[in-house]
């Protein structure tokens, strides 16, 4: 039976209130706060994150799907960056779903597709969303950072996919034209009623019909709404019981992440379901997706980590001008300093597992391990005798640092440190996630996928420390 054999998430720490952005336009506050992606995050640092989560302890992967409307770049599959940092085969086959706010589902059923002819055993489906909207706009109010994934198998699934529907829908409701960053709307009323409600009614009412199920035949319902409101009057009119059978939007935590809205509220339904629980799903966004889920005895293994609580609970608040600086709103005097080079794609083809997947090697002779990879062991000086070592997945420890207030950073100031990886190991690198007063020697950290930043068209990415929570 092909079905989810793992989940993941990832929530950026920071978090900006809604008071704060209604303060300061002087306008009515949503309540509530939204996630905020940091200057080095962007749509497959987050992706990254969320894969990593859900791949762990996984069978093996042959499949990578990426669903987002923000993908950094326009002609560049996004997915293979992601393949190559989180270490897949390089027979994997890679997919970036675009330009819908449910391209989550359409990678969804490509990949239930892909697993029930056998061209695939186990694919992963990560929705990774960084949407912005114009100031003093609700848009700016609701939309928040985030991004999950889960993996589509045929065997020890946590829940299995018993049927499914979809319908198309040809409508601008919300749009973004290439070339601009914030997204657009039409006027509410009419998106609402001949958009939302009207797909949304039909996909639910058609599936329930199609499966010869009621309501009463859920104990929870997850789908896609652009608001609070909105989502809570389509699940009134349809019959399930708000407090018991919907599941929780978390808009007031994270915001609508766009396409990765629907998998965290999917994963925030799993860690609380029982086995046997049968979940609708449906999104939205030019029509939509319905499935109908079987939760298997195997959830028990997913609910042991809840995750995603977790990751609700640590937050760093940060005020609006950070904000608009790290989205690069206005313009802020940068430090003088010489222009940084553009990368060179030579280079970083070159060194792509060492930046990308973040290996090292390990001496096979006397078991030092030196980053980056060196042909002669710096312990017991043995020659091209060394085997590759990944420290992405490897948890250390901050042995010194040093604070840089000059840097051109974003955010400056900027912790660099010496961490040393448990099992040997040492790297310089960034330290992320954290104010600089809480930095302190010993401090344990973990290593991160982060962008360094942007340059002639480039984008650079690369690990970072950030300390384990």
């Amino acid at each position: 039976m092909v079905g989810i054999t793992s989940v993941g998430a990832y929530v950026p720490i920071y978090r900006l209130s809604r008071d704060e952005i209604a303060r300061i336009w002087g306008t009515r506050s949503l309540g509530g706060e939204k996630a905020v992606a940091k200057h080095d995050e962007d749509s497959i640092t987050m992706a990254v994150a969320a894969a990593l989560d859900c791949m762990q302890g996984s069978q093996q992967v042959n499949g990578l799907f990426l669903a987002t409307t923000t993908s950094p770049y326009q002609e560049k599959q996004a997915a293979t960056i992601i393949a190559a940092a989180t270490e897949l085969p390089r027979e994997t086959h890679t997919a970036d779903c675009t330009n819908s706010l449910r391209a989550v589902t359409v990678a969804m059923k490509s990949a239930i597709d892909a697993v029930l002819s056998g061209s695939a055993k186990n694919v992963v489906i990560i929705a990774s969303d960084c949407r912005m909207g114009w100031g003093k706009s609700e848009f700016e109010q609701l939309l928040g950072d985030g991004a999950a994934a889960l993996t589509i198998g045929n065997s020890d699934g946590i829940a299995s996919i018993e049927g499914s529907y979809s319908l198309f829908s040809e409508l601008l409701d919300v749009w973004r034209p290439e070339g601009e960053v914030f997204s657009r709307s039409w006027e509410g009323r009419f998106i609402m009623s001949k958009g939302y409600m009207d797909t949304m009614q039909r996909l639910i009412s058609g599936i329930m019909e199609k499966y010869k199920l009621t309501p009463a035949n859920f104990a929870k319902v997850v789908f896609y709404g652009p608001d609070s409101r909105s989502h809570a009057n389509l699940a009134k009119h349809l019959g399930f019981d708000l407090r018991t059978q919907v599941q929780d939007t978390l808009f007031d935590a994270i915001g609508n992440s766009g396409a990765a809205a629907l998998p965290l509220m999917l994963v925030a339904a799993l860690e609380e379901a029982r086995p046997g629980d049968r979940i609708l799903l449906a999104s939205y966004g030019d029509g939509g997706d319905a499935f109908i889920i079987r939760v298997t005895e195997n959830i028990r293994e997913i609910q042991e980590k809840q995750k995603l609580k977790e990751l609700l609970l640590r937050k760093i608040y940060i005020g609006y001008p950070k904000y608009l600086n790290w989205r690069d709103l206005v313009p802020i005097e940068e430090p003088r300093r010489p222009e940084p080079r553009t990368p060179s794609v030579t280079c970083l083809w070159r060194e792509r597992r060492s930046v990308l997947a973040f290996y090292g090697n390990r001496c096979k002779q006397c078991g030092t391990v030196q980053y980056p990879p060196q042909r002669i062991c710096v312990n017991c000086q043995a020659k091209d005798y060394a085997e590759d070592y990944r420290l992405s997945d490897k948890k250390g420890h901050i042995f010194t640092y040093s604070v840089d207030y000059l840097t051109s950073s974003k955010d400056p100031p900027v912790v660099i440190a010496a961490v040393d990886f448990e099992g040997g190991g040492r790297v310089m690198c960034e330290v992320t996630d954290c104010e600089p007063d809480k930095v302190e020697i010993g401090m344990a950290v973990k290593m991160c996928f982060r962008k360094l930043g942007q340059r002639g068209g480039i984008y650079n990415y690369f690990w970072k420390a950030a300390p384990v929570l």
